[in-house]
């Protein structure tokens, strides 16, 4: 399974958004439709297609607020629902 090393935002709700994808490390699986050694005309639906959590984090922005989910969840849209 592949990984990326992003830089993104950290929010004050904790999460973290990424905002660019620095560099891809490829873990080298014929079997994982992101690296390089997956053949380009497999049609196996059995590969893997997801990545792997991020190796690296970059925070470039903190902020207070919170993230746009939680924001919703927590600040705005949910408590006028109910």
């Amino acid at each position: 399974m592949c990984n990326l090393e992003t830089e993104g935002t950290k929010y004050g709700c904790g999460h973290y958004i990424a905002t660019r994808k620095v560099r891809k490390i490829d873990c080298g699986s014929p079997y994982c439709v992101h690296s390089n050694r997956h053949p380009r005309n497999c049609s196996d639906s059995h590969c893997e297609r997801y990545l792997g959590p991020d190796s690296k984090e970059t925070i470039t922005l903190t902020t207070p607020e919170y993230c746009p989910s939680c924001k919703y969840w927590f600040k705005d849209g949910a408590q006028h629902r109910r």
